[in-house]
């Protein structure tokens, strides 16, 4: 497409336009005045047909999938291929959507000539977390002489990818990713004596009788005990919310001021807790659910399973739906059948949804091991532990959150009368805790 510059009205408005008063006004001026008139006209023309040329043979390509975090400055590397020898001043633009900001609206670089492969940085910073297709790329030239402008869009197919930003959630838990394998031994406290056969071996006085393998040792003639190790690979699934009460949003911890969905705390908490469980050797798992189960991830380990978990979860909407906690636990009983760490990421303030929770959670809880982790709502505290109550306004709201208390401490006593640990996190100390209840299961070795 090509398009007139300021240039070439300047040259309109400054020739054209006197010249054609004077032809009017004095008439003996008319044929020098054509002649003008018509020799601009050619050069315009002619400096038309050659920007036509001006991005032929000009190529761009993209990474097929560009990878962001969330809240965090990246770019999008473009890569130009110039076959010509001489260098091509361009113009660039890229549609991006209106979650990516970017600090410029277009970019003027110089393509040098005779070169393959030449690299473009578009620095952007993504605001929201989600899968963003990128179509095309926006190109302008000028011509020669300056006056037009040729447009030109070229193909991409690229898709931009924006996930969480971890690096906040992974300071609070920093001891944890500290590599100490080369600073010496540490004694650490384990509490039992693990349930995993190792081996068998001749009896030792003092061993107990229920270690005793009773056929090795008709086999044999003599007493053989058997020889358990503690547990290495334990499995641990996160259940993860994405219904209508984890459309909610919060304040969010790493940019004061504004607001986050309770379901984007909760997916950083789960992939922080898959990093930890991948160093400490376990097997971890994903599932998520709304009125439906939406996706399940059987546990694994390694950084492909990561990066597995994470491609899951990074796109993953909050739909305004009611969760179905019936098939939610239906589907656990008939998909896990070894005993497992299920550590549940929901929110229960709603009486209805915490008596369906309850009710079906007694099918599972002797079987596997459950910790219900939910972000603590605002306002949710003791009535009397507010000093900022000026209005009668105030104090109802207060109350309102006062007896969401007292309805969440029923819930928790009720669950822990069935083995259950509820805990109603603070929002900013969410992934920690998690980590935390995590450590202490695995040191008790409880799973």
């Amino acid at each position: 497409m090509l398009i007139p510059r300021n240039r070439l009205l300047l040259w309109t408005a400054l020739l054209i336009v006197p010249l054609a008063t004077l032809a009017g006004l004095w008439p003996a001026s008319l044929p020098p005045a054509i002649v003008l008139i018509g020799l601009l006209v050619v050069i315009v023309l002619f400096d038309a047909v050659c920007a036509l040329g001006r991005l032929e043979n000009l190529k761009v390509e993209c990474d097929p999938v560009v990878r962001l975090s969330k809240d965090r400055a990246g770019h999008i590397a473009l890569y130009f291929n110039n076959p010509l020898a001489q260098d091509r001043e361009i113009r660039i633009g890229l549609p991006l959507p209106r979650e990516m900001e970017s600090p410029r609206e277009e970019l003027r670089v110089l393509i040098p000539g005779g070169k393959p492969r030449s690299l473009v940085r578009w620095e952007c910073t993504p605001r929201k977390r989600g899968n963003y297709p990128l179509p095309r790329c926006h190109l302008e030239a000028t011509s020669f002489l300056g006056f037009w402008s040729l447009r030109k869009p070229l193909p991409l197919k690229a898709e931009l990818r924006v996930y969480p930003d971890l690096f906040g959630e992974r300071k609070q838990v920093a001891a944890l990713f500290l590599n100490r394998g080369s600073l010496g031994s540490h004694a650490l406290r384990q509490t039992g004596k693990g349930r995993d056969f190792e081996k068998l071996r001749e009896y030792i006085p003092g061993d107990s009788f229920e270690d005793i393998h009773w056929k090795a040792t008709a086999k044999r003639g003599r007493p053989v005990t058997k020889v358990y190790q503690i547990e290495r690979t334990q499995e641990i699934y996160v259940i993860l919310d994405a219904s209508r009460l984890s459309a909610r949003e919060l304040a969010n911890p790493s940019r004061p001021g504004t607001q986050v969905s309770t379901l984007e705390r909760f997916i950083n908490a789960a992939l922080v807790l898959a990093f930890a469980a991948e160093r400490q050797g376990d097997l971890f798992g994903l599932l998520t659910f709304s009125d439906r189960v939406l996706n399940f991830v059987r546990a694994c380990n390694g950084q492909a399973h990561y990066s597995l978990c994470r491609d899951m979860l990074y796109a993953l909407p909050a739909t305004i739906v009611t969760p179905d906690y019936d098939e939610l636990f239906a589907f656990i009983r008939t998909r896990l059948r070894r005993r497992a760490l299920l550590v549940f990421l929901t929110a229960l303030d709603d009486p209805l949804l915490a008596e369906s929770f309850t009710r079906n959670a007694n099918l599972i809880c002797r079987q596997h091991l459950m910790l219900v982790n939910m972000i603590q709502p605002p306002g949710v505290r003791p009535l009397f532990d507010a000093p900022d109550v000026h209005r009668t306004d105030d104090l109802y709201q207060r109350l309102g959150g006062h007896l969401i208390r007292e309805q969440l401490l029923e819930l928790e006593k009720s669950l822990g009368r069935h083995g259950i640990q509820f805990n109603l996190v603070a929002n900013e100390q969410l992934s920690a805790e998690i980590v935390t209840q995590y450590l202490n299961v695995r040191r008790r070795q409880l799973v």
